[in-house]
């Protein structure tokens, strides 16, 4: 199997010493090709410079493979340099470019700090998955969170609470579970995908006295999709669709907004979750935290859900292969 491409991320945060650690633990077992500024990474790090990220299968054994990619200022732990914004973006766009060109089986993209690359660069996406779905030419892609316990689709994700009655719409709903559907198939090798959906509302709007939107999309949508034939159910109360008993009876759950879908896989999982971008032409996974200024540069950033992220891609790369 080729190697995956690991982003650098935000400098300043803690990705420069995620990659060692996750270095340290997959080694060549997993091989991968760091893309950034070796100059930002933990003093004493070993680092092979590698010219394409094939070269990191003979390298990772003895030393973190980097492909370089040089920055304007150097990296201060917990203080992001406006500076170094646009080499931030950069990184995620030849990433991107590598993948697609088939140098890398997959990519797994470090923390970014969307403020900071929006006061130093202008950048004009509410985050990663928006800027690499613009990358890849694609309109609409759906976020999984994914550890071994379960997998978790948000229909919507970063909005106001108060907004999303009114961006759950027939189109979005039903994009959102097709895409979820193929994905599992293609990336995760399951022939028959079994999904339940949530209901917006408590008790799945208990027959409309908590709310219409089950009765008036969501139910329609689900019935719609299963005469489609696919194995699909709900809407389900979502207080009861997380705990170990009800997780068995499907591969996928699809909630109606963030918190409905993150509160339980930080719950079940919180060291290993999963970040994973479904509907791109490429594989990419990210671990399920952000930059954590406050404990950049002390040694305490925890590499768990980096490592998944990059086993997680890894495998996806091989299904989708397969």
């Amino acid at each position: 199997m080729g190697p995956l491409l690991l982003t650098c991320g935000e400098p300043a945060g803690i990705g420069p010493e995620l990659a060692v650690r996750a270095w340290e633990t997959l080694g060549a077992r997993r091989p991968f090709a760091w893309l950034g500024d070796p100059s930002h990474l933990p003093a004493g790090t070993p680092v092979a410079e590698i010219s394409s990220p094939a070269e990191a299968l003979y390298v990772a054994s003895r030393a973190l493979p980097v492909l370089r990619h040089d920055f304007p200022a150097p990296a201060l732990p917990g203080q992001p340099s406006p500076e170094n914004a646009r080499a931030v973006i950069e990184v995620i766009a030849r990433a991107v470019n590598l993948v697609q060109g088939g140098e890398a089986i997959a990519l797994c993209t470090a923390p970014i700090h969307k403020k900071a690359l929006k006061d130093g660069a202008n950048f004009a996406y509410p985050g990663h998955t928006e800027y690499l779905a613009a990358l890849a030419g694609v309109d609409r892609v759906v976020m999984m969170l994914a550890c071994d316990a379960l997998r978790v689709v948000p229909t919507t994700i970063h909005i106001p609470l108060s907004d999303v009655p009114q961006a759950l719409t027939d189109e979005l709903l039903s994009e959102t579970i097709v895409t979820t559907e193929r994905a599992l198939r293609r990336d995760f090798g399951i022939e028959a995908p079994r999904l339940v959906v949530a209901g917006l509302n408590p008790h799945a709007g208990e027959g409309g006295a908590m709310g219409s939107e089950e009765i008036d999309m969501i139910s329609p949508v689900i019935q719609r999709l299963r005469r489609e034939g696919l194995d699909v159910s709900g809407p389900h109360s979502a207080d009861t669709m997380f705990h170990a008993e009800a997780r068995e009876r499907y591969d996928a759950a699809i909630a109606m907004y963030h918190d409905q879908a993150l509160i339980p896989i930080k719950t079940i999982d919180f060291a290993h979750g999963v970040n994973v971008t479904l509907g791109l032409p490429f594989v990419r996974t990210s671990p399920d935290h952000g930059t954590a200024f406050d404990i950049a540069g002390t040694g305490r950033a925890d590499p768990r859900s980096t490592v998944a992220a990059l086993e997680l891609a890894a495998r996806m790369a091989a299904n989708r292969t397969a």
